[in-house]
């Protein structure tokens, strides 16, 4: 069980639940990092009082550092600083909360530092699972899921013996758009796309279960997590998000985790682990839920589910390229730049031009790719209107 915590991305949906966890369970919080929402990480400093916090917008850590003078708090900027949060001498279990890509490095530099991990952050095992997966064995430290998905199939699998997993079945809510057609989708507002109808999430997260990008991005990082090819995964839409995910055993027999959506849950296993211990969440109630539903996906209407399989199947920097893809154009369809349905299209397109795939790549291999893909993408797409 942690008991001394670096929280990355502490102003966010998961950071805030973090923090909820570990309020009630008086963890010791030793760092927290934000982007730039200085107003919230004061707040959260002051009553964690870590031993620093690290903002990446320099201009921002200049505001704390004066908001923060009278206390003995170090302030820190830039990735720098969040690395160094990633690395706090104290701490034993990083909460990597960190949206995109750029939580790779942190991931990596906390796992080089001996730190155990509580992982939020899909991305990095989406771009660097190789290198992630590598680096947990040579340095002997633990990974523990924190997306809902595939903490219940690590749950599921407690007590079951490796060699007898037939299958692992990754359920999704569907999104804010689930039943519609291509032609349903041409004009939906960047409003509708953040209505979310169970779970309480991020801009980008959100927009990406819309699409059903998430859900794929989660095949990938199950594929890591799990050592599962991308046969051995299923997806299943379940509307009520109350079966987490499941897994089917070699005897056919399915073991599901069950529990109302609040992500808490997940987080709370994930840094008390093997320990089971009083959560804030509600308790479920079957009577109350009374009736499940279950769909297969529409691979057609949201192919970003299905690029992603095809991008992980190919493997090598491919789910790279379509990550990166995938955030940029995300954050133009926020910016009311492009439409809905060009999301998967600017993925798929970009994906498809890709042709300087590796098998053994590094690091510096993942960033330029990465970098230079973001870059492709914002220069042909950058100045397209609604």
């Amino acid at each position: 069980m942690a008991s001394k915590i670096s929280v990355l991305g502490s102003t966010g949906s998961i950071g805030t639940q973090t923090l909820d966890v570990a309020r009630m369970h008086n963890l010791q919080v030793t760092a927290l990092t934000a982007n730039s929402n200085i107003k919230l990480l004061e707040e959260q400093a002051r009553e964690f009082h870590p031993k620093m916090v690290a903002v990446l917008d320099m201009g921002a850590a200049a505001q704390l550092k004066i908001a923060l003078s009278d206390t003995d708090i170090d302030v820190f900027c830039g990735e720098e600083g969040i690395i160094c949060a990633a690395q706090e001498e104290t701490c034993d279990t990083v909460v990597n909360a960190i949206v995109g890509v750029a939580g790779l490095l942190p991931t990596l530099k906390a796992i080089e530092s001996r730190k155990n991990l509580a992982l939020a952050n899909k991305e990095t095992l989406v771009s660097g699972g190789k290198l992630v997966m590598s680096a947990i064995d040579r340095f002997g430290v633990k990974l523990y899921p924190v997306d809902s998905e595939h903490s219940a199939i690590f749950q599921c699998l407690q007590g079951c013996p490796r060699n007898s997993l037939k299958k692992v079945i990754l359920t999704a809510s569907g999104g804010s758009f689930f039943g519609k057609t291509r032609e349903d989708l041409e004009n939906v507002t960047v409003r509708q796309a953040l209505t979310h109808p169970n779970w309480d999430m991020g801009a980008k997260i959100t927009i990406d279960s819309a699409t059903m990008m998430n859900k794929g991005l989660e095949v990938i990082e199950a594929s890591w997590l799990f050592g599962c090819e991308d046969r051995d995964i299923d997806v299943l839409i379940h509307r009520e998000s109350i079966i987490h995910s499941m897994i089917q055993l070699k005897d056919n027999a399915v073991i599901a985790q069950l529990g109302v959506p609040d992500m808490r849950i997940p987080i709370q296993y994930a840094l008390t682990y093997p320990r089971r211990l009083p959560s804030p969440t509600r308790e479920l109630d079957l009577a109350e839920v009374a009736s499940m539903t279950f769909y297969r996906p529409d691979y057609e209407t949201f192919s970003c589910l299905a690029i992603c399989r095809d991008a992980l199947r190919m493997g090598g920097l491919y789910p790279t390229v379509a990550n990166a893809a995938n955030e940029v154009a995300v954050a133009m369809f926020l910016r009311e730049q492009i439409r809905f349905l060009d999301i998967p299209d600017i993925v798929s397109e970009t994906v498809n031009q890709f042709h300087e795939n590796k098998d053994n790549f590094d690091l510096e291999d993942i960033l330029t790719t990465d970098h230079n893909t973001r870059a492709k993408v914002n220069e042909k797409y950058g100045h397209t209107s609604l």
